[in-house]
């Protein structure tokens, strides 16, 4: 399986909280070639503006595993996370980060940009169907405003 297909059901998650009037964020869980664990924006649902993907996916994760620690996982997500998630992800020990569309915005290069946010053993990999990730926040956002 190559990352593209993993993007490809972390975009599956993206458009589930989409279509719960979520901003359509997913992310996915990986370990071994398989999925662990998923994960979409639920802050609308759960009024709490820290039920990010990220956060639900590494959450489920955690619970499927009985483990804090991810240091043999992926997370797929399909934006740049923010820095709340960076934080969770550095204390989950990832091994891989791959995500999609860039957020200057919210991101977390926003605040971190001369320090890795990162477990220090942690690979990150940027820009992965990252076209197909911008557009789906973009027409989101389109369509908010009309």
């Amino acid at each position: 399986m190559t990352d593209e297909y993993f993007m490809t059901q972390a975009l599956k998650e993206a458009r589930q909280a989409q279509d719960e009037e979520e901003i359509p964020v997913g992310a996915v869980v990986v370990m071994q070639g398989k999925i662990i664990a998923r994960g979409h924006n639920m802050t609308e649902r759960l009024q709490d503006p820290t039920a990010h993907a990220e956060m639900i996916a590494l959450t489920s994760a955690y619970n499927t595993l009985g483990s804090k620690y991810l240091p043999e996982a992926t997370l797929y997500v399909t934006l740049e996370p923010c820095l709340m998630c960076a934080g969770a992800i550095y204390w989950s020990k990832l091994g891989r980060i791959v995500y999609g569309a860039e957020d200057p915005k919210n991101g977390y290069r926003k605040t971190t940009a001369a320090n890795w946010p990162f477990h220090p053993k942690t690979e990150l990999i940027r820009g992965v169907l990252a076209e197909e990730c911008a557009r789906l926040m973009t027409e989101f956002f389109r369509n908010k405003r009309k």
